[in-house]
């Protein structure tokens, strides 16, 4: 039996033509009978770094009684001139969150995956108290079960107050230890027991890992990283997703 919140993620490869760039992470989003993937925006286009590909290839697996078969499933990024993901902006910019439309039927009808949905999204009731347990499932530096094309969860805590805007950005922070590679992964927090979300599922999507948050002060010779993270609130997706 395999956790279906492993099958929420895929590793995401980005293209120029036929030469590979970078590796990140990315996870599948469902609304409306509407299947969606989900990454950080820079990791399909960044200007300052001049990261700028022109198509990614997802990994999907495709016969459920193995997961060691895998197939790659390639997307554009533009169309007709035009990039085909949808990202977000806010009061403060732009929002580090990408969403990708996907056709279900373009899919190996074999593919084995689980999405979340709007009901995985906290509602308002729900209120994580700084330290809360997470879990970020991704593929740092790319690396992951290669036979079986799996992620791996890292462990994080809740580092700031969860509902604020940190620093007037629409993040939270994480206390994790994270790599390249990570950005796009799902940052879940398991629900309590006796809830609505499939006994299978039953996690809640509360952000999307998008980087590691550095000090410019700090003297690189004394002083180790910070460890925190920037966690974008998921519920953009609910506007990325409309329509």
């Amino acid at each position: 039996m395999i956790e279906a919140l492993l099958l929420t993620s895929t590793r995401v490869l980005t293209f120029d033509g036929g030469r590979r760039l970078t590796n990140a992470s990315g996870f599948f989003f469902a609304r409306s009978e509407r299947l969606f993937l989900v990454t950080s925006r820079h990791v399909l286009f960044d200007e300052p770094s001049g990261h700028e590909p022109d198509r990614i290839e997802i990994e999907l697996h495709v016969e459920p009684g193995n997961l060691a078969v895998s197939a790659g499933f390639s997307i554009p990024l533009y169309r007709d001139g035009g990039p085909v993901w949808r990202q977000g902006l806010d009061r403060a910019g732009e929002v580090d969150v990408a969403v990708i439309g996907i056709d279900g039927a373009a899919l190996p009808e074999t593919t084995l995956y689980r999405a979340f949905t709007p009901e995985n999204l906290l509602g308002p009731e729900g209120q994580p108290e700084v330290g809360s347990a997470l879990l970020v499932v991704g593929f740092p530096l790319g690396f992951h079960d290669t036979l079986h094309h799996m992620p791996v969860a890292r462990h994080a805590v809740i580092a700031s107050s969860f509902g604020l805007r940190f620093q007037g950005e629409g993040y939270f922070l994480t206390d994790a230890r994270t790599h390249r590679g990570t950005s796009g992964a799902p940052v879940v927090m398991r629900a309590p027991a006796g809830g609505a979300l499939p006994a299978d599922l039953p996690w809640m999507l509360l952000g999307i890992h998008s980087a590691r948050l550095d000090v410019g002060t700090r003297d690189l010779e004394l002083d180790e990283a910070l460890g925190l993270n920037c966690a974008w609130y998921a519920d953009i997706l609910l506007t990325l997703t409309e329509g």
